[in-house]
């Protein structure tokens, strides 16, 4: 049987702190902002919270373009906000998870100033430094925010690497100096009392020697360096000696964010003889509605290919290593507006979603506003987003001819700010996120879709997935139990079977805006659903409206 650990029998929910709560009228969400809401989180139910950057920095990329990584930003608060925040989460019976930002730094870190100014400085090798070849960048790689992952740099007449923007230099962990000063870093917070990081694309800091040009499609001018630097040859050796520096001497939570990590490398990464992570985010689901054209080439995504993704995940991971469950973060569409329908089931299937995910074996993560079935946004113009991924994407394909309304449509499925819209807290100005002018507007619709209104609806989507907490909390067989899918070919349900120790729990979804007949076996009680009446259930016949999700508690 898998060991037991607190961080598999947790619920994490996500604060993206620039959208959750402004304290000051400044219109950006800070520190003093979240301790004044941490009382909707644990009614709520959750363990515990992680925290999207908060440390100093230019904000390039709102917080993980850090500066300094033992100072707050200035927007957020002080050091006293965040140990008085902490000393409050603690208070509270919840635990706090940092975010660990160490393939790259800002470009205004002290280290950069120091390694770009001359080529003898002791810091110069803290960052990964080339020379030209034929006039231009070291090699074809392209960055993942557009544009060449190379920048030239006149002070000591060469490039330096930036897989992110430009002002985001990556590290380099082939410097044993930079992997101590990094380890002494984790060791400062955690020695602060924080209960775990969450790692940013961790699966990155490994580069291939050389760095070799990567394969290069027909139009792109720019090359696919990710064969060298996803997932890199000393990646293992780096995580394990972070463990043996770091990890090993705290009780703590530790995910990894991974791009590109395939089932076999997330059990080499998480299982407990490896001395790694605890466990990863994978992006295979999140990827299902992209094309061969990445991100941006817009596909559908059939729910049977959702349904064999996610069983894949469920039974690489059964017996070693562990799952991360996720549908949204603050890099992700909503996942209503993305695998639901938003409009006229947008409760129904928010909770289907919901009960889907949280009757699996592994980890939930849940986004802010998630709970409160939070919807994408349709900004009319450009100007009004902020993300600069995304401004990046819609000026390089304007110069090559792509129409505005075709950008904007790729923009409202996938685009980052859909996750960025302040938190609807009420119906008053602004969704009750601030006296002032929001850094990024506020969705449409929060005069209906907002925090208030679903405390005051005992049907609300909020108390749905308080009670999914709860059942975790209680049923060891929705942690620990195993996983088989049901109904592997039917065209629009997901339904599945766990067991242990004597129990069986049977979750039935339809993904139809139709009702479904399905021929079933005896099912037990049903635990939970999202009708306020059980599924017709006759002769072996259990009858499912559209977006329907139940589950079935059988104790033999």
């Amino acid at each position: 049987m898998t060991s037991r650990a607190w961080w598999k029998e947790s619920v994490v929910y996500q604060i993206y702190p620039r959208s959750f709560q402004d304290s000051t009228g400044s219109g950006v969400g800070d520190l003093n902002g979240i301790r004044s809401r941490l009382d909707h989180l644990e009614q709520l139910g959750i363990d515990v919270i992680w925290l999207s950057p908060v440390y100093d920095s230019p904000n390039d990329d709102n917080g993980y373009d850090i500066r300094a990584y033992d100072k707050i930003m200035k927007e957020f608060g002080t050091m006293k906000d965040w140990e008085q925040l902490l000393e409050d989460i603690h208070g509270r019976g919840m635990r706090l998870v940092m975010d660990l930002v160490v393939n790259h730094s800002s470009d205004e870190h002290a280290w950069f100033a120091e390694s770009r100014s001359s080529m003898d400085n002791k810091y110069r090798d803290y960052y990964i430094w080339r020379d030209g070849r034929n006039g231009g960048p070291p090699n074809n790689w392209g960055s993942v925010f557009g544009g060449s992952a190379w920048e030239y740099d006149t002070q000591t007449a060469s490039y330096y690497l930036h897989l992110f923007s430009r002002k985001q230099p990556d590290l380099n962990w082939e410097n044993e100096g930079l992997r101590q000063d990094i380890y002494k870093m984790m060791t400062r917070w955690l020695d602060k009392g924080v209960d775990g990081f969450r790692m940013d694309v961790i699966n990155f800091i490994s580069k291939a020697p050389g760095l070799p040009d990567g394969p290069r499609q027909e139009k792109d001018p720019y090359g696919d360096g990710s064969p060298f630097f996803m997932n890199g040859p000393r990646i293992h050796e780096h995580l394990q000696e972070m463990h043996e520096n770091v990890l090993r001497h705290y009780d703590i939570m530790t995910v990894g964010e991974m791009p590109g990590v395939n089932e076999e490398q997330a059990v080499a990464y998480t299982k407990e003889e490896n001395n790694e992570l605890n466990m990863v985010f994978q992006f295979e689901h999140m990827d299902l509605d992209a094309g061969p054209g990445g991100k941006w080439d817009l596909r559908p995504c059939p729910m049977p290919v959702l349904r064999s993704n996610l069983t894949k995940w469920q039974k690489a991971l059964e017996h070693e290593g562990w799952n991360s469950l996720y549908w949204n973060n603050h890099d992700q569409p909503r996942v209503v507006s993305r695998f639901g329908n938003d409009a006229a089931f947008r409760k129904t299937s928010a909770k289907m979603l919901a009960l889907l995910l949280h009757m699996m074996k592994g980890t939930p993560f849940i986004y802010q506003g998630e709970e409160i079935g939070m919807t994408n946004v349709q900004f009319e113009e450009i100007a009004d987003y902020q993300d600069i991924e995304t401004i990046n994407m819609y000026n390089e394909q304007r110069r090559n001819g792509v129409p505005h309304e075709e950008l904007m449509h790729r923009i409202y499925t996938k685009g980052r700010d859909n996750a960025r819209t302040p938190m609807q807290w009420d119906s008053s100005k602004h969704a009750g996120f601030t006296e002032g002018t929001p850094w990024l507007k506020v969705n449409p619709n929060y005069p209906e879709i907002n925090a208030a209104e679903a405390m005051e609806d005992q049907d609300s989507i909020f108390y749905f997935y308080q009670q999914l907490i709860r059942l975790r909390h209680e049923m060891d067989i929705i942690v620990y139990g195993s996983f088989d899918l049901l109904f592997q070919d039917h065209p629009e349900v997901f339904c599945y079977e766990r067991r242990f120790a004597g129990e069986v729990l049977q979750v039935y979804c339809s993904f139809s805006t139709d009702p479904l007949h399905l021929e079933v076996e005896p099912v037990g009680e049903r635990l939970i659903g999202n009708y306020g009446e059980a599924p017709g259930l006759k002769s072996g016949h259990l009858a499912l409206r559209p977006f329907e999700a139940a589950a079935y508690y059988l104790k033999s």
